[in-house]
């Protein structure tokens, strides 16, 4: 397997596919999210899932675990007042307080180094929980 990008702190891989799916969420708009974890046996930064283009942002938020941490990213399109069509990538770094200790700490080190091999994301969001990454925290951001 081809790797992508070494993080240096952590000795995590970011994989071939987790930069080419976000390429093609990019620049084709074929996926509206995509949703990934870290093999902590293999180390390698995998996606875990992927939303087409008709998902929405409750779809993504459904699709993250209760209990384990997962990074994931969403293409927000949105009109301004101006009545301009415009599309932000935001970057979700997601640990539920129900999560491993051991896993919060490796996906908050690891953090950096996925966005750099995600070369576009506009913002970033934190949540430990539903009510912190709401679509309202999303629109409120992207204005």
């Amino acid at each position: 397997m081809a790797m992508a990008f070494k993080m240096a702190t952590t000795g995590i891989w970011v994989t071939d596919e987790c930069k080419n799916s976000f390429m093609e969420m990019k620049w084709k708009k074929v996926h509206r999210y995509i949703v990934f974890k870290i093999d902590e046996g293999s180390k390698l930064v995998t996606v875990d899932k992927v939303g087409a283009a008709g998902e929405g942002y409750d779809d993504l938020a459904a699709s993250l675990p209760e209990d384990d941490c997962r990074y994931a990213v969403f293409d927000f399109d949105f009109v301004t007042v101006d009545n301009c069509r415009k599309s932000k990538i935001f970057f979700i770094a997601w640990a539920p307080t129900a999560s491993r200790i051991r896993a919060k700490m490796l996906y908050a080190t690891s953090k950096d180094g996925l966005r750099r091999a995600l070369d576009g994301i506009h913002y970033e969001v934190q949540a430990t929980d539903p009510t912190e990454m709401g679509f309202d925290v999303i629109k409120d951001k992207a204005k």
